[in-house]
């Protein structure tokens, strides 16, 4: 049987204590600017344009945040077999980030935090890529490890999580 979308965290992962990184670990890429630079990514270049983001990944390679916008945009350009390896390795990233700070697998990461937002965003963007290669079984994992972390980062980032 098919894993199944759930809709909150899993029952296990609300005994463990909540994931929130530290200051420094906050994207250079904030949620903000990344929707501006999916918003722009066929037009000229801008501060978050394609080359400018792949220029913020190659100087932080941990950053997930900008792992995930770089993905974002090249799923935008129709790019999305790059888009899903940037995807992955902005949510590999994230998930080293939060288990070097207490995460073990599951548990609260806070959407209104905003050092996790580069992670869920790298997730998110896992999400959105993974759909868009047809791999449905990774859109639901994804979608689920979300709404794990915290229930309001998948509308918050624009995903529908009724739909694989």
């Amino acid at each position: 049987m098919a894993e199944q979308i759930r809709r909150s965290r899993d029952l296990f992962g609300a005994e463990h204590p909540e994931v929130r990184l530290p200051q420094e670990l906050a994207s250079s890429v904030p949620a903000a600017e990344a929707a501006a630079a999916d918003a722009d990514a066929a037009g000229a270049a801008t501060p978050q344009s394609r080359e400018a983001l792949e220029a913020v990944v190659s100087d932080n390679l941990k950053d997930s945040g900008a792992w995930a916008a770089l993905a974002e945009v090249l799923l935008a350009e129709g790019q999305a077999v790059q888009a899903y390896a940037c995807a992955r390795t902005g949510y590999h990233r994230g998930l080293d980030a939060l288990r070097g700070n207490g995460w073990r697998g599951t548990g609260p990461v806070p959407w209104d935090h905003v050092p996790n937002q580069g992670v869920l965003r790298a997730i998110g963007a896992l999400v959105q890529t993974a759909r868009a290669l047809g791999e449905d079984d990774e859109v639901v994992r994804c979608l689920n490890l979300l709404h794990d972390c915290d229930p309001a980062a998948a509308p918050a980032l624009g995903l529908d999580s009724s739909a694989s």
